[in-house]
């Protein structure tokens, strides 16, 4: 059983909790996520199961989406409605255009300050351990790109956006962003993951729709075969004769041919068989001309 799972994550577990009640459904011994969900947060997690584990950094690379209710008014010390209020402020002379026009303001490309409560980590422990200790750790702001961002709904002092991003991106730490531009104060209420690349939460399982397929339910969505999975990344079909190089790691030199320009930004290629296996990924070396293996499926 080499596949991935979209799961429906609850409010109030972890995304490890979640990856351990799929392993105990399925009875599977190796199981992952792939981009990490607050214990606040729900919505779109993706499980790999098996030999797709080793597959896990293509999918945490994708952009994400995010639905993200945010209450202004009110700063807290983790950003979200977990921590202790900071700070409160007045927000019922707020004007709902300055709203939307201060959303789309951080639309594009911008360097953000990543918050001392994430798992990011510092001499390998995770920042958030020293922030309950009352430590702060110098941390670098990181380049991320807001490539959507659109109002859904005011109802003061909440506000409610969609946010389609890169990797790497704190949706607490924009609206804490957001709320300092505003002049408000603000933090994250609530977070739903809507979206990871090509993969939507309507096309997802709750833990319990997993376990009545387990028990025999059809299943009508949710699972993915790695190649079903990778159906985003660019492919190569090899000939009959270069099978197995290729399955023994070795690259695919190109000579004086030039891949497509998708191949050369990719992250990832799919090297697939005449019948259309799945046999390797590979990434394009600009200094050989050629495709070397990452990951090479036995």
């Amino acid at each position: 059983m080499d596949i991935l799972i979209a799961i429906n994550k609850p409010r109030d577990i972890t995304s490890q909790d979640a990856v351990t009640s799929v392993k105990r459904i399925l009875k599977v011994k190796k199981a992952g996520h792939t981009g990490t969900l607050d214990p606040l947060a729900t919505g779109l997690l993706i499980i790999c199961i098996n030999r797709a584990t080793r597959l896990a950094s293509y999918f945490s690379d994708l952009d994400k989406e995010y639905k993200a209710v945010m209450k202004l008014g009110e700063t807290t010390d983790t950003q979200d409605a977990c921590g202790n209020i900071i700070e409160q402020r007045e927000t019922g002379n707020i004007d709902e255009g300055r709203i939307e026009d201060i959303l789309k303001s951080f639309k594009g490309t911008s360097l953000q300050h990543p918050p001392m409560f994430s798992a990011l980590k510092h001499k390998g422990q995770s920042l958030y351990k020293y922030a309950r200790q009352g430590i702060e750790i110098e941390r670098s702001s990181r380049e991320i790109t807001i490539y959507n961002i659109s109002l859904i709904n005011i109802a003061l002092p909440y506000v409610t956006f969609i946010a389609r991003c890169s990797k790497g991106t704190y949706i607490r730490t924009l609206c804490h962003d957001i709320g300092q531009k505003l002049g408000t104060g603000a933090h994250l209420h609530e977070l739903e993951r809507t979206a990871v690349g090509p993969f939507s939460l309507g096309n997802s399982l709750t833990l319990e729709e997993l376990k009545a397929v387990s028990e025999g339910e059809p299943a009508d969505r949710g699972f993915y075969t790695i190649n079903e999975a990778l159906s985003w990344m660019p492919e190569l079909k090899i000939k009959e004769t270069m099978i197995k190089a290729v399955m023994n790691g070795h690259p695919i030199q190109l000579g004086s041919m030039r891949p497509a320009d998708d191949m050369k930004s990719a992250s990832g290629i799919k090297i697939v068989s005449p019948g259309g296996d799945l046999l390797a990924i590979g990434s394009y070396s600009t200094v050989n001309n050629e495709i070397k293996m990452d990951v090479v499926f036995a």
